[in-house]
């Protein structure tokens, strides 16, 4: 089995209320919004970090997810992504601790998704920097038809993975934080 290949592009410093009414008037399906609370992972010197590479555990609602993720071709809009469900958010952390991997950094972010337009619309609010929208398809072109179906400048599309955008674009280092959550910023 091979891993699958995510293809995502983010527009940042979205009007989230316009742009979900637009959503909502082109038909697509409100998933609903939630708190997404994650505890990022990485090897036990550090190479990941600078590799792009991470396993993240995501907890949302009464469901956990465990994933590996490689933006190995960064500012591209690719990552190879292994994602599968697991049963226990904290066994799962102690886990990898007993592996030699290190459960680095917790972080949270509101994410408010609809389906629609043959594409994935998430809309990303993280402590300290304005909304943004990650819209993810089959392909460069299905994203592209559906951004500008919504009203967003392709000419503005991001391609550069969450933590990039955070550095780099919001001067926060993230990659070095030990907490990036609404109530603690560490």
């Amino acid at each position: 089995m091979q891993p699958d290949k995510e293809i995502e592009v983010r527009f940042l410093e979205i009007d989230k209320d316009g742009l979900i009414e637009k959503l909502v008037e082109l038909g697509a399906k409100d998933k609903g919004e939630a708190l997404l609370e994650e505890m990022i992972i990485y090897d036990e010197d550090f190479k990941w970090l600078e590799e792009r590479k991470f396993i993240r555990l995501r907890k949302t609602g009464g469901q956990t997810r465990l994933a590996y993720k490689h933006h190995d071709d960064l500012g591209k809009g690719e990552a190879t992504d292994i994602e599968f469900g697991v049963d226990d958010f904290d066994k799962a952390i102690v886990f990898f601790s007993a592996l030699g991997y290190i459960p680095y950094r917790r972080q949270e972010k509101r994410r408010h998704t609809f389906k629609g337009l043959d594409v994935n619309f998430d809309i990303d609010t993280w402590p300290r920097i304005p909304p943004y929208v990650e819209i993810e398809g089959p392909s460069l072109a299905a994203i592209r038809a559906a951004a500008e179906a919504v009203g967003l400048d392709w000419s503005k599309a991001n391609f550069h993975d969450a933590r990039w955008i955070i550095e780099n674009v919001y001067k926060i280092p993230v990659g070095k934080m030990r907490w990036f959550t609404f109530d603690r910023f560490e």
